[in-house]
Parts: structure tokens; C-alpha cells; sequence
């Protein structure tokens, strides 16, 4: 299998460590910003969004990051990372939504400007670290109730795709809710494999 998009994406980043946690070796190539551009002809052809990763599994191609860490984990049966029960299964899949949907649009005014310099008003970076640190609430609030990780004891998909979030959150140059659940949750994950590499890297 091959994953096309660069390291630097954290989009890419969650399938890499993903595959990490899965023990699998998923080919990288570099595509994006400062490499191979995905509005190229060919590109488009695989994913008409024209963004970064793509995952190419012989002759089927797949995009959209969070469904390719779900294929993955079905693919290789890793029903820890991706429960079959189907409650287990649909609260994994609840977060990793809420992780693509509602906190990246709460945090994406504020880091595109402070991060990426991207234009935006006092006012709008403002009500954006707002928005991203009560976003950031929520989730310390769910680790507070569950004690152990995003959806409870276990380690799953939704630990590796909001651990990516969180990162970013942590990294970014804004000022911050003092969040212990999340605090102690990082910790925790900063053990597992792939997270130096992958996810405690120093990138946004």
C-alpha cells in the first residue's frame, strides 16, 4: 500500500501512525505543499478535492484521512482500534466525526493566521482560540468521565485522530485552558509507538 501526501500534513501524520499502531509498512510519497502538486491532472483523477492523503491499496484508492485509518484497521482485523460492536464501533466513529467536523472548523481561522499567515482580523482570531480552547474543553471533559482514553479503557481510532488535534492545540502559539484530563491523556499516548515520529514532533 502507498499513502501519497506530505509528512508535514497532519492529515497524514494520523494514517502514518495509524499504520504504526497496526505494525503495517504503508509507503509514503510526497505530495503537497513544496512537492508534487495534488491539483495535477492525474491527482484529481484519484481524488477530485485535489487534497492530500490519498491511500492506494492495488488497484483501489481511497481518500478522506479518517476513512482511510477505518480500511486500515478493518483491513488488518485490529478490532481493538476499531471496535465491531456495534455501540463500541458508533461512539469510535461519534469522535472521530466530531474531530473531523466541529474541532477542526473551531480551530482553522485562528491557526491559519497565527501558524500559516493567512489574513484574519483581531476579532476573528480571537472568537477562533475561543472557539478552539471550548472545543478543547469538551474533549477534557469526556477523558475526565471516561479516566483512560477518548471513548474509554481501550486505545482506539478516536485516540489517534483527536491526538493529533490536541498536539496541534498544544503547539499552537495561543493561549490556553488549563485542560488536566488532557494534559494526562498525552502523557499516555506518548508512549505508544509511532507517537515520537509521528504525532510528538514539534509540527503543527
Amino acid at each position: 500500500m502507498k499513502l501519497l501526501g506530505r509528512l508535514t500534513s497532519i492529515n497524514v501524520r494520523k494514517v502514518m501512525w495509524t499504520a504504526a499502531q497496526l505494525d503495517l509498512s504503508l509507503e509514503r510519497e510526497d505530495w503537497g505543499a513544496g512537492f508534487r502538486s495534488p491539483q495535477e491532472a492525474g491527482y484529481l483523477t484519484m481524488n477530485p478535492n485535489g487534497l492530500i492523503p490519498v491511500l492506494i491499496d492495488g488497484d483501489f484508492v481511497l481518500w478522506e484521512s479518517n476513512t482511510i485509518c477505518r480500511y486500515l484497521a478493518t483491513k488488518l482485523y485490529a478490532t481493538e482500534l476499531l471496535p465491531t460492536q456495534p455501540q463500541l464501533r458508533a461512539t469510535v466513529e461519534q469522535w472521530m466525526d466530531w474531530q473531523a467536523g466541529e474541532l477542526n472548523n473551531s480551530w482553522r481561522v485562528a491557526f491559519m493566521a497565527l501558524v500559516r499567515g493567512q489574513p484574519a482580523t483581531p476579532e476573528a482570531i480571537e472568537a477562533g482560540v475561543a472557539s478552539w480552547n471550548r472545543h478543547m474543553g469538551m474533549l477534557d471533559a469526556q477523558l475526565a468521565r471516561t479516566g483512560a482514553h477518548v471513548t474509554g479503557e481501550d486505545f482506539t481510532l478516536a485516540d489517534i485522530v483527536l491526538g493529533l488535534s490536541a498536539q496541534r492545540w498544544k503547539n499552537a502559539p495561543i493561549t490556553r485552558l488549563d485542560l488536566p484530563a488532557v494534559d494526562a491523556w498525552m502523557q499516555r499516548l506518548g508512549a505508544r509507538p509511532g507517537f515520537a515520529e509521528f504525532v510528538g514532533n514539534g509540527m503543527p
